[in-house]
């Protein structure tokens, strides 16, 4: 079969192709405007870790290709330096070394002159991680210890509000991981985020959908007291189960106030298994900090009413097809995968390794928190209630 020949894509093309990926567009959507296949979109974004290239743009001070033009006519013409550089209101060194640096006066030409000083002007600049080792290092310690780029960035603020020697901002941490050029961050880093893929992807890439089987007698999210809404008041609970390879599992529980997060042991899926633990659970806290929890529609929860009889903890369910609603349980099962992959065998762990676990992600600065951890939030409120 003949070989397709390489296409070389123009600026247009390349800025359609940023804008459909910045909406969340695939690699094979994108290739298809195209007529391609998605590798060749692929080789295009991941240049530059999928992080859209600032466009550049001219100095205003330097020398326009109308200008140029008006030198070259000026060459041909016969007149002096000085000459010409009066009549474009120039200094006479500005043109004279424009002149000396493409060709001299019998070899200019304004085109090649102009297309030379874009290729010059060219020199990216060192990014503060580069110039700045020290601040690189404290970085590479926090990646390694799986906080988020934007956690990075707010503690640092806080710990050193006087010092900016030590700001740097999240973007561009994530630009430093993405973009190896920079050499900034090793490349190695990138395991330790909460997504382990090589190009940063769109935050509209896609959206966890719920599919679980319909169960019954439910109480809808939307008749959920308003104190639990607004966070106002501590005790309100969401929850979720965490899948591993081999269909085991583990439920994952966030305090909505304080984002403290408890992991349960679960044996399997089977609503009577799920309810026993959650209800085991639930007993080791006071009643002030356990009000009620939020679930999506999962089959696991089909024995809900025994919970709440067992626990006086009222159960709500998220709209079908609506797990944002359950935002705080979504975000932390993104986090928990740092800690555990898909396709890794949960089952394994045992209860203590489960609440070393949520004690890692517990002491780890939350930008909604003000940067304190949920730890300390949550402490805070034994603290109170005791």
């Amino acid at each position: 079969m003949k070989r397709r020949p390489r296409i070389y894509y123009s600026d247009s093309q390349k800025a359609l192709m940023w804008e459909r990926w910045k909406k969340g567009e695939s690699l094979q959507q994108i290739a298809q405007l195209f007529d391609r296949n998605h590798s060749s979109v692929s080789r295009i974004l991941a240049e530059t870790g999928g992080i859209r290239p600032r466009a550049r743009c001219r100095s205003p001070l330097a020398l326009s290709l109308a200008e140029r033009e008006e030198i070259s006519r000026g060459l041909v013409a016969g007149q002096s330096i000085r000459s010409i550089a009066l009549q474009l209101d120039r200094a006479p060194s500005t043109i004279s070394r424009e002149i000396k640096r493409n060709g001299g006066q019998g070899s200019y030409r304004a085109t090649q002159a102009d297309e030379a000083a874009w290729d010059r002007a060219h020199r990216p600049k060192h990014c503060k991680l580069v110039r700045n080792r020290t601040l690189a290092r404290v970085v590479a310690r926090k990646l390694q210890c799986q906080w988020a780029p934007q956690q990075i960035a707010g503690w640092l603020k806080h710990t050193y509000p006087c010092d900016e020697h030590y700001h740097v901002s999240h973007e561009t941490i994530y630009r430093s991981l993405f973009i190896q050029a920079r050499g900034a961050l090793k490349k190695e880093l990138l395991q330790h985020l909460r997504r382990t893929r090589a190009m940063r992807r769109s935050r509209h890439y896609t959206q966890k959908t719920d599919n679980h089987g319909k169960i019954t007698n439910t109480v809808s999210i939307s008749e959920r007291p308003a104190e639990a809404e607004d966070r106002a008041v501590p005790g309100h609970w969401e929850g979720d189960l965490l899948f591993g390879s081999l269909n085991n599992q583990i439920a994952t529980l966030v305090e909505r106030q304080t984002r403290y997060v408890m992991l349960v042991k679960v044996a399997s899926k089977d609503t009577q298994t799920v309810i026993d633990a959650l209800i085991k659970n639930a007993r080791k806290l006071p009643q002030e900090l356990y009000k009620s929890l939020t679930w999506d529609r999962g089959h696991e929860m089909a024995d809900h009413k025994r919970f709440t009889l067992a626990t006086d903890i009222s159960v709500y369910f998220c709209d079908p097809h609506s797990p944002w609603q359950r935002g705080s349980n979504e975000n932390t099962n993104g986090l928990l995968r740092q800690y555990f992959p898909k396709g890794i065998d949960i089952s394994k762990y045992s209860q203590a390794q489960l609440n070393a676990v949520a004690r890692k992600l517990n002491e780890r600065p939350r930008k909604t928190l003000n940067y304190e951890t949920p730890a300390e939030r949550f402490s805070q409120l034994v603290a109170l209630t005791g």
